[in-house]
């Protein structure tokens, strides 16, 4: 089948070994000083071994691959313990995988195993809980705050591209909104003015690295949240055009269609052009 899963480079890979203890499914092994990935049903193409390689030689790409299978995942995983446990079942919640995680706590339930202060969802052994993808109501995230004061339209975390996951509930038939990390900081009302009732994600063009990761995420936007609109809002500056070009290569990409709109902000703050492309 037609999957994302994890591909390592191996000139650029030293061996160093930082992205195994980052990878609870045990899908990657240093083999003869380099490491491998040692199956393709144990690699569920999140790529939490990304961030934690300082040689850049992890991505994820699209590829024929076996299905992951989770249970024969944690058939591997209980061997390892409590905090290998905890920190797969963590991986699986950061990155809103509900599928993946009730077929891993029915593994546990048949074993008879359980983890302390799972019901409570907490992060003390592993996981990165800045990561975790959440949803919340705007009368949770503005108790307390005077209505006089301007408050956030922000309804779910994270939202940086390279942190969300794609399939995370509070982007499935929403409409999008695609903005370039500088915009919020020029744009007095980006919240009540754009951001209100869309889901949110933000990338830089210019200095984000692992870009052809974006292309992939919008891809699955698109055609697995099935969002309902895109609009992609960047500033004047020529680097900026780079994030409209990324969404244009995922829509042309993608299998679905879907509207998208582009909205150009001054330096100054000021709308310069907001239209359909």
């Amino acid at each position: 089948m037609l999957r994302e899963i994890i591909r390592i480079d191996e000139e650029k890979c030293t061996g160093c070994g930082l992205c195994i203890p980052n990878c609870p499914e045990g899908a990657i092994q240093i083999i003869e000083g380099k490491a491998r990935l040692i199956s393709d049903l144990f690699c569920d193409g999140l790529g939490a071994c990304i961030g934690h390689c300082p040689e850049g030689a992890i991505n994820v790409e699209k590829r024929e691959a076996e299905p992951y299978d989770e249970r024969k995942v944690m058939e591997n995983i209980v061997k390892g313990g409590e905090n290998v446990i905890r920190a797969h079942l963590d991986h699986l919640r950061d990155h809103g995988e509900e599928g993946y995680m009730k077929e891993a706590l029915d593994v546990l339930k048949k074993k008879h195993i359980s983890i302390p202060g799972e019901k409570e969802h907490t992060h003390a052994h592993g996981g990165c809980p800045g990561a975790r993808s959440m949803s919340f109501t705007r009368e949770k995230a503005t108790k307390g705050v005077r209505d006089s004061v301007p408050h956030s339209a922000l309804s779910h975390w994270p939202v940086q591209l390279h942190l969300i996951a794609p399939m995370a509930p509070q982007f499935q038939g929403r409409d999008l909104l695609l903005a370039a990390d500088c915009v919020a900081y020029a744009l007095g009302d980006f919240h009540t003015r754009y951001l209100q009732g869309k889901a949110l994600t933000i990338a830089c063009p210019k200095l984000d690295e692992g870009q052809e990761i974006y292309l992939e995420k919008l891809i699955a936007l698109i055609d697995g949240a099935k969002i309902n609109t895109l609009t992609v809002i960047t500033m004047e500056v020529p680097c900026c055009r780079g994030l409209l070009n990324m969404a244009r290569q995922a829509a042309e990409k993608a299998s679905r269609k879907v509207p998208l709109k582009w909205i150009m902000i001054g330096i100054k703050g000021e709308v310069l052009k907001e239209e359909w492309v």
